[in-house]
């Protein structure tokens, strides 16, 4: 396997290092957007090219920029000769919209998106996201980040020329075999590059720059910091801007997250800094790390030996130039304000456990499970009212860091093992890091605006391996208080027998032109208690579901059809 030399103390005497200048991604900024998914080769090293994907080129995707309170029109076609998917990471938007792994792109085909842009300002990022091939197109390139703007941060005196003071960084390792081809679902991550650059450096301004971080890694942990413990300001976590800039020296980031960072290289031109990754100073269980698991004696299949666990590496060499026309040389004092939802207002609390399949010493090997179970695409795993509050505690009983995920919306981190969360994590988020060994992580959040019981969103782990392990569920939003009836059409379906004891009910469409395509059985609180997509061959015009787990009660029946979505009232005795 390829090494970085460079990370190794033992050859930095030795090794002269070729540096390449970073690619910065083109730039999309308009309201109707054409994302071409292909197949392609990218030269990451001299002789055999490697075999990639990416939007609209050999690699990544370009940087999509939207206006909040805009709609737009997204047509994303697949020519990658399989099926894929495209999910808007961290943006508020439908179920329908969101690009989770229910949303196939077919080969040939394309998805067409379309929704307003309801998120504040911030930095976030798309990737494909189909059940168990997302490490492997994330992989092998597909990628891009999304810049949300708004009249709020337009007012502030920050740096927003893109590529020369506002700076895209898209982070990520990648194993390469002994013919320069990516290994997906691999642990020997051991070659780093930042928007598809491999040993990258940059040019900038002696000024106030402005770095959008993205970890887009399939597993690593960074922890990021420049050389001589130079001091930067953190102004945006995931989901948007802190109320005030954070002065620190070091910020994680686990896989999904991103930040927004400004370094001040005033009165620095002509001198060279270093963006790096202090990994020796992460404890055991995180991945990135000396140990990724908390025994430091627990195996990880090729985990080791690679120059980047538990080593402190360059990530990105900055050389300071001249001061552009018109510079922002000075730090805001305040950004926003964040209202906080309040734990007395909660609607509900939900519990979910991480935890290995399989357990014991060899755990890392295996695959991991929420809640006890694995992902199944056809159960609903939860079921939140539309407009409810909600705190969800989120337990890692495995022994490795899990990033935790969640689609549709933004929370706030309310505790970490029982403490006040790292000051770099205290603004809005939608991944964040479970510690390992029985740590715990309390977060607060409002489902809003958008119900759908057709297609649901999901939460998983973010270190792709395990989520395309089995490491995730599915949520659907419902409004409890719209009504059924417009839906219930008395003589397009027949269900029968009703009521029932029997074990199977069967519904059939009487337009034998139709086909179900999946039914949900829904109670009288309207939570989805059973959600089943169909399989195309299964079933023509009815189909035979089963009713004998229910309990005595009235349910409502909810069929989806190639034409309309019809619901029928049945009574289980």
């Amino acid at each position: 396997m390829r090494k970085l030399l460079i990370l190794s103390l033992f050859f930095a005497v030795l090794f002269v290092k070729a540096q390449n200048q970073l690619e910065i991604p083109p730039i999309i900024d308009d309201v109707n957007i054409n994302l071409n998914l292909q197949n392609s080769t990218h030269q990451f090293f001299s002789g055999q090219a490697t075999a990639t994907m990416g939007a609209n080129g050999s690699i990544l995707g370009p940087t999509l920029v939207l206006h909040k309170n805009t709609n737009v029109n997204i047509q994303v076609t697949n020519n990658l000769g399989q099926p894929t998917t495209l999910h808007w990471h961290g943006m508020h938007i439908s179920a329908q919209n969101d690009g989770g792994p229910h949303t196939v792109i077919d080969p040939g085909t394309t998805w067409n998106p379309q929704f307003t842009v309801m998120n504040n300002a911030s930095t976030m990022w798309y990737h494909p996201h189909l059940d168990t091939y997302t490490d492997e197109h994330v992989s092998k390139g597909i990628a891009g980040m999304i810049i949300i703007k708004d009249d709020q941060e337009a007012a502030l005196d920050l740096p927003r020329t893109y590529g020369v003071d506002d700076i895209p960084l898209v982070v990520q390792t990648k194993d390469f075999d002994a013919n320069n081809q990516i290994v997906f679902h691999s642990n020997n991550d051991d070659t780093l590059m930042v928007n598809a650059t491999i040993d990258p450096v940059v040019d900038l301004p002696a000024q106030v720059v402005r770095l959008r971080l993205l970890n887009g890694s399939t597993q690593r942990v960074f922890r990021f910091g420049f050389d001589n413990n130079r001091n930067f300001y953190q102004i945006a976590t995931d989901g948007g801007l802190r109320e005030t800039p954070l002065l620190i020296n070091r910020l994680q980031l686990a896989s999904g997250e991103r930040s927004e960072i400004l370094v001040d290289l005033s009165g620095l031109e002509g001198q060279t800094i270093y963006l790096k990754s202090y990994a020796s100073e992460f404890p055991n269980g995180i991945y990135g790390g000396t140990s990724p698991g908390m025994n430091a004696s627990m195996p990880l299949d090729n985990y080791n030996p690679n120059p980047l666990n538990g080593s402190d590496f360059t990530v990105l060499t900055i050389n300071v130039g001249a001061q552009t026309a018109n510079p922002v040389t000075s730090i805001p004092s305040t950004l926003t304000t964040i209202t906080p939802y309040l734990e007395a207002n909660a609607d509900a609390t939900r519990n979910f456990t991480l935890q290995s399949a399989q357990g014991g010493f060899q755990q890392l090997n295996g695959d991991f499970v929420i809640n006890g179970v694995s992902l199944d695409m056809n159960t609903i795993n939860v079921t939140v009212p539309l407009n409810n509050t909600e705190i969800w505690t989120i337990s890692n009983n495995s022994a490795i860091s899990h990033p935790f995920h969640i689609h549709d919306i933004q929370f706030l981190i309310l505790d970490v093992d029982g403490n006040p969360p790292p000051a770099t994590a205290q603004g809005w988020k939608d991944t964040f890091l479970i510690p390992s060994g029985g740590g715990s992580v309390r977060v607060i959040t409002k489902f809003e605006d958008f119900a759908d019981t057709t297609v649901p969103y999901m939460y998983h782990c973010h270190m792709l391996n395990h989520e395309d392990g089995g490491m995730m569920g599915q949520f659907v939003v419902v409004d409890t208080n719209a009504s059924l009836s417009g839906e219930n059409i008395e003589n397009g379906l027949e269900l029968y027998p009703n009521p029932t004891n029997k074990v199977y009910m069967t519904a059939k469409l009487l337009d034998t032109s139709d086909k179900i395509n999946a039914y949900a059985i829904i109670n009288e609180l309207g939570q989805i208690i059973q959600y089943h997509k169909i399989h195309i061959n299964e079933v023509n015009n009815m189909y035979s579901f089963p009713v004998f787990e229910l309990a005595s009660g009235k349910y409502h029946l909810k069929v989806y059809t190639d034409k309309k979505i019809l619901t029928k009232r049945f009574i289980k005795e």
